[in-house]
């Protein structure tokens, strides 16, 4: 495929975004390369054009060829590429037969058709999902967020001549491992390096620029929207010490539910949230210290679960997952539907972060333990991750934004567009 099979598409994107798509043709400067690597900031638009580019790539090439998109999960894939992409291949001519539930489509033009699935690498064991595949190329989307066993039983699943890697990412901690080994040694790996900024985006105004840029602060803003490796230092949350962050109760909510990090030696913290005019308000909590008076037991707990819950209907409540016997004690009484908390650290505290900096969730000036929190809750300085001091408001709140706000961020996904699904 020569790159005037797809001009229809030229004014939707950039120089750069053009060359993220069409690195692979023939007479390019880049055409000799085995891979591409394009990281920088959020909304970019590196996503799209290269996985438009990956697929004029494969159909060009290869006929009658396996290939793979991996995220982090399949869902992810679905909400950060698949819904906008395979609406544009119809645009672009190709016929494209989706087979979700098993997590494949085919696309096909003239006398050829490819086969890509759809592969979720969220854990060391996801790894052996990919086994026994031979690929002729594989796209990696938010490789930072997928364990390196995984993307390395990936890469070697293409064996194929002529098999290429596509990678995208934002940055992360400058220790990470892709970046040691795969950015930094770009060109021992043969790979295309290309940095995006919001500004490689045409879709984005100056106005929504400004907008994201008022969303980050710390290393989430050098990362997100500076589009650097570097390493995470500081308070997690600062902008929470910010007087105006803190808000009064809202009163009557037309809906509640409980966010629960369970301890026995150490602290435990629950905080009951408010729905009002889709904002969740942390209206009250429940913050007990072991270490500062006797332990409580289980059903202790429970009993004042109940009191903080007094009057309220509560439609569920997340727990922390490690905490097997209370979610138990919870589900005995049977007055309450609890479901496990997803616990992803690092995806939590960002998704937290854009929660409370788009108003999506607020503190109320009834919570003054979880106030605290705010004030010292610190990434360590060895590594990625929090200092585990004072931090069980802080798990309790990012359980919520995983469990509540990500079983309603799912839902929008699995409503994208199906395009022509096979029964």
């Amino acid at each position: 495929m020569r790159k005037h099979s797809i001009t229809i598409m030229i004014l939707r994107f950039s120089k750069k975004q053009l060359t993220a798509m069409t690195w692979w043709c023939r007479e390019s400067k880049a055409e000799n390369f085995d891979a591409i690597i394009c990281d920088g900031a959020v909304r970019s638009g590196k996503t799209l054009s290269m996985g438009l580019g990956f697929i004029f790539w494969a159909m060009s090439t290869f006929n009658h060829g396996s290939f793979a998109f991996c995220g982090k999960t399949i869902r992810s894939l679905w909400r950060n590429l698949m819904g906008n992409l395979l609406p544009m291949l119809n645009t672009a001519g190709f016929s494209v037969s989706l087979r979700r539930s098993e997590n494949r489509f085919l696309v096909k033009k003239g006398n050829k058709e490819n086969c890509f699935f759809l592969f979720g690498g969220k854990d060391e064991s996801s790894a052996m999902l990919i086994q026994g595949l031979t690929l002729c190329g594989v796209f990696f989307d938010e490789v930072v967020l997928m364990p390196r066993s995984f993307v390395e039983q990936a890469l070697a699943r293409c064996s194929v001549d002529n098999s290429r890697f596509w990678f995208n990412c934002n940055p992360e901690d400058p220790t990470h491992w892709f970046y040691q080994k795969w950015i930094k040694k770009c060109k021992e790996r043969n790979a295309f390096y290309l940095h995006f900024t919001m500004e490689d985006n045409p879709g984005l105004s100056k106005k929504v620029r400004l907008r994201y840029e008022r969303l980050y602060e710390g290393a989430f803003y050098e990362r997100f929207i500076k589009g650097r490796w570097v390493c995470a230092q500081g308070l997690i949350y600062p902008f929470m010490t910010s007087p105006q962050m803190i808000v009064s109760p809202p009163g009557v909510c037309s809906e509640y539910a409980v966010s629960c990090d369970y301890g026995t030696k150490n602290p435990s913290s629950f905080g009951l949230w408010g729905r009002k005019k889709n904002v969740w308000y942390r209206v009250d909590e429940y913050y007990y210290d072991g270490r500062q008076s006797d332990s409580r037991t289980d059903e202790e707990h429970y009993k004042a679960l109940e009191t903080l819950c007094e009057g309220k209907k509560i439609h569920w409540i997340t727990v922390d997952p490690s905490a097997a016997s209370f979610i138990e004690v919870i589900r005995r009484h049977g007055k309450f539907r609890v479901i496990p908390a997803k616990n992803d650290v690092l995806e939590g505290i960002r998704k937290t972060n854009l929660a409370l900096k788009e108003g999506k969730i607020r503190i109320c000036s009834t919570c003054g333990n979880t106030i605290r929190e705010f004030s010292r809750y610190r990434w360590q300085e060895s590594r990625e991750a929090p200092v585990k001091e004072e931090d069980h408001a802080m798990d309790d709140i990012r359980y919520f934004v995983m469990t509540l706000l990500g079983r309603e961020e799912n839902a929008w996904a699995l409503a994208l567009p199906r395009g022509k699904e096979d029964s």
